[in-house]
């Protein structure tokens, strides 16, 4: 159970936490921002939202930690690429009121999605011992 709760953690983030943030005025509904910008957002923001749903039914109805953890490594470890590469193409996770969301002075996005790899990784090491364990009978 533990492992389970771990990777649902780790999915919320880029599933339902990330769409709060951005289906509003700052991004979908942004006029700064090139029509077809919005709709590469908000093709994204459905994309992550359907493949966390599908993760959360690999977790709690087919068990399966490793594969829902994978998929979590794709979604936010292409957000940490896109993070890592943002001074090569001119992105920015500054608003266009300037402002950036920090947690402990780190930026939000890097933070979550770094936790969510992290808690994603330790529901596969849980899961893992739990399978190396031999079964009381």
């Amino acid at each position: 159970m533990p492992a389970k709760l771990l990777v649902t953690l780790g999915i919320v983030f880029y599933a339902v936490v990330v769409p709060v943030f951005e289906i509003n005025a700052s991004h979908v509904f942004n006029p700064q921002w090139a029509p077809h910008a919005r709709l590469h957002e908000v093709w994204q923001l459905a994309t992550n939202c359907a493949i966390g749903a599908f993760s959360l039914w690999l977790v709690w109805f087919r068990n399966e930690i490793r594969l829902s953890s994978l998929l979590t490594l794709f979604v936010t470890g292409g957000f940490l690429l896109a993070y890592g590469l943002r001074h090569s193409y001119g992105g920015s996770m500054v608003l266009s009121d300037g402002s950036e969301k920090l947690i402990f002075g780190i930026n939000l996005g890097l933070f979550a999605y770094s936790l969510a790899i992290a808690l994603a990784a330790v529901a596969v090491g849980l899961t893992g011992r739990s399978k190396a364990r031999p079964q009381a009978h």
